[in-house]
């Protein structure tokens, strides 16, 4: 039987996942990590519960540990492998319990989610070649050349061309003016795209990148990204959890 903290139900058209990693390796158990004296998760949950779009919410957990914080809190939850490599194979084994037309991939570490990502995320699907969505937002001076910060760069209808670590596009000449975007990593899949995706091998440029949705164009999945305004800022290492806390502090003020 599904290891649901609450039981199935019904197909949902749009599924809210976020996947919980206990054994993260930047940020160990950063999940549980108290913000402004509530675990990380519990804030990530209620920013998605925030998003009118997001019929469902589940918590993909890695670990009994994080599935007895949902328990105690009221959170839907499948306790998956803790052997899944990644957030997007934790989605695909809630797809395999829960059925849905979009599945929504929420990082377990963006407690600055807000519901107009959501509406981003959703908007490209009224498109029907649309397999794949995702975000970007301007990259700041500090971003440009960081290879933390993922840039992506895509054609005038929003199809991404291509993700890199690296700057791309290159600036040759110092005359002309470039623009920079980072990529965010909020994903929603239509379930033959995310099915798909699973079945798939890694690919050259992702080994390589180490940015797993390289494999997506390697494979001629249609990936879209929709620019929006709102930067998020997820949550890996002790800089970041200081810096989220220091933004909820003064909205609660």
């Amino acid at each position: 039987m599904p290891n649901l903290t609450h039981p199935p139900s019904a197909p949902v058209k749009v599924l809210g996942v976020i996947p919980a990693r206990l054994a993260s390796t930047r940020l160990p158990r950063k999940v549980l990590r108290s913000l402004l004296g509530e675990p990380l998760l519990a804030w990530v949950h209620r920013a998605a519960a925030a998003c009118p779009q997001l019929n469902r919410i589940i918590i993909a957990a890695d670990s009994e540990e994080v599935m007895a914080l949902c328990a105690a809190r009221g959170f839907e939850a499948i306790l998956t492998s803790p052997e899944l490599p990644s957030g997007s194979d934790r989605l695909f084994a809630v797809s395999q319990q829960i059925s849905a037309e979009i599945y929504v991939n929420i990082q377990g570490d963006e407690p600055m989610l807000e519901p107009a990502h959501i509406a981003a995320l959703l908007s490209p699907f009224s498109q029907p070649h649309v397999d794949v969505t995702t975000l970007k937002v301007r990259c700041t001076p500090e971003e440009i050349k960081n290879p933390n910060a993922v840039k992506v760069v895509t054609a005038p209808d929003g199809r991404a061309l291509y993700f890199s670590r690296a700057t791309i596009p290159f600036h040759r000449d110092a005359g002309t003016e470039a623009v920079y975007f980072k990529h965010l990593g909020l994903y929603a899949y239509r379930r033959a795209a995310l099915e798909r995706f699973a079945a798939l091998a890694p690919t050259p440029l992702e080994l390589t990148e180490r940015l797993e949705q390289l494999r997506m164009l390697e494979n001629n999945i249609n990936l879209y990204v929709t620019e929006t305004p709102h930067d998020t800022i997820g949550v890996d290492t002790e800089e970041d959890l200081s810096r989220v806390e220091a933004i909820l502090r003064s909205r609660k003020t």
